[in-house]
């Protein structure tokens, strides 16, 4: 008796291999891509550079070197140095290379729970233009998505009107919660009551700019890693952002850990030894919980500290000698650094960049902070690089480290090519 005929549906499917010279263009393009970007970041590091010296930096060819430099130049984003260098002194002079920060910005947008910061950055990350766009004193169930975004957008336009001569070549918007990188969609934000937002999509339509969206603790890391006080350390950094949502994110060799949807870096309902806060997942002690600046405003207006739900208020209240508003700060410094402890007996990473109020701003709360991590581990725990525009930084961070990623993508420097964002208000759609 013949044997049956297996079922077509039990069949094994072929193997689809792409044509070999499909495999070598993808090759070919990805090895442009990743010299133009180490090229591209060593101008930012060590410019005015030499073109031998980007050679010997990066460990490409000089003949790979000039030709890349020579696309960057046509695209914009690095030009000749006014000054020739030469080798010690004697043989030929040398034409250095710079980043040209005078014509291309990023937009920015952060959104945090009371306001939206928009802001343009140039190429250097440094902070051009700065906008703070307060959500009002609404309930967080009246806080529009879709109002937020478009206000951001308009918001980007007013910026770009009084910068004249700044071209935009994209935004990146960045905010807590869990965010989805690759689809662009701020999947969650319990704070705001928000719920599957596609922000990429909507900023999108009403600037007619690339998009990138990303969670802000990875947008800071990545931040720290161009411009801050990390960039070219190498090895890895953990990056805990303490505001109003409290969150981490974690980057090992140049790559920001992001986990299947983005949802790494949710932390907020960790454990905290000694806290005394109530959460809504009905727990006590998590961690955004007891380090949230809602709960330090509440208990400073439960002392009579301030009226307002504005954290700044205590920290103003501390540089006037106010005892229990330094109190307040120690002690949610404390136990950050407790937090950050935690993380580190985790992850041990080789830094921890801490964005937290108290810590940034006032000494006593970094070496409180410090204190509570342990002296082994201190030294590895820093505040932020950035201050006094934090959150200008995460948002425009975003699209820098695509560009930084990617430079051969950037639109040509011409003006047919060169985009500019749209003076006419758009529909937002469905959010």
């Amino acid at each position: 008796m013949p044997l049956p005929m297996p079922s077509p549906s039990l069949a094994p499917s072929p193997v689809l291999t792409p044509p070999p010279s499909l495999t070598r263009r993808a090759v070919d393009s990805d090895r442009r891509r990743t010299s133009a970007s180490a090229i591209l970041r060593s101008v930012l590091a060590h410019g005015p550079v030499a073109r031998s010296t980007i050679a010997r930096l990066t460990g490409l060819s000089p003949a790979s070197v000039t030709d890349h430099c020579n696309r960057l130049t046509a695209l914009g984003l690095i030009q000749e140095a006014a000054t020739l260098r030469r080798s010690n002194g004697v043989g030929r002079p040398h034409v250095p290379v710079d980043l040209d920060d005078s014509r291309f910005v990023v937009g920015g947008v952060h959104v945090a729970v009371p306001y939206t910061t928009v802001a343009l950055l140039d190429l250097r990350g440094r902070v051009v233009a700065e906008r703070r766009l307060n959500h009002g004193e609404m309930e967080r169930e009246r806080v529009k998505a879709g109002d937020v975004l478009s206000n951001a957008a308009a918001g980007l336009r007013a910026l770009l009107a009084d910068a004249p001569g700044r071209v935009p070549l994209g935004v990146g918007v960045a905010t807590g919660g869990w965010v989805d990188r690759d689809s662009g969609t701020i999947v969650e934000h319990p704070l705001l009551g928000w719920r599957d937002v596609r922000a990429r999509e909507v900023i999108h339509a009403l600037t007619g700019l690339p998009v990138h969206v990303d969670g802000h603790a990875r947008a800071l890391v990545n931040g720290e890693r161009l411009f801050g006080r990390t960039a070219g350390a190498g090895g890895s950094v953990l990056h805990l952002f303490v505001g109003n949502v409290v969150d981490a994110a974690f980057a090992t060799h140049d790559e920001v850990h992001h986990g299947p949807r983005s949802q790494s870096g949710a932390i907020a309902h960790l454990p905290l030894a000694g806290g005394t806060e109530r959460c809504d997942c009905g727990r006590t002690g998590c961690l955004q919980a007891e380090l949230s600046e809602r709960t330090l405003c509440r208990r400073a207006r439960e002392a009579g500290i301030i009226r307002t739900s504005d954290p700044m208020h205590i920290l103003a209240a501390a540089a006037g000698g106010d005892p229990v508003a330094v109190r307040l700060l120690l002690h949610r410094a404390r136990m950050v650094g407790r937090a950050a402890g935690l993380l580190l007996d985790v992850l041990n990473p080789d830094t921890v960049v801490v964005t937290e109020m108290g810590a940034v701003h006032r000494e006593d709360c970094l070496a409180a902070l410090r204190e509570e991590v342990g002296p082994d581990r201190a030294a590895a725990v820093v505040p932020t690089s950035f201050p006094d525009s934090v959150l200008a930084v995460a948002g425009g961070s975003v699209a820098l480290d695509v560009l930084y990623r990617d430079p051969l993508s950037a639109p040509s420097n011409t003006p047919s090519s060169t985009p500019s964002i749209r003076s006419s208000t758009a529909s937002p759609g469905t959010i």
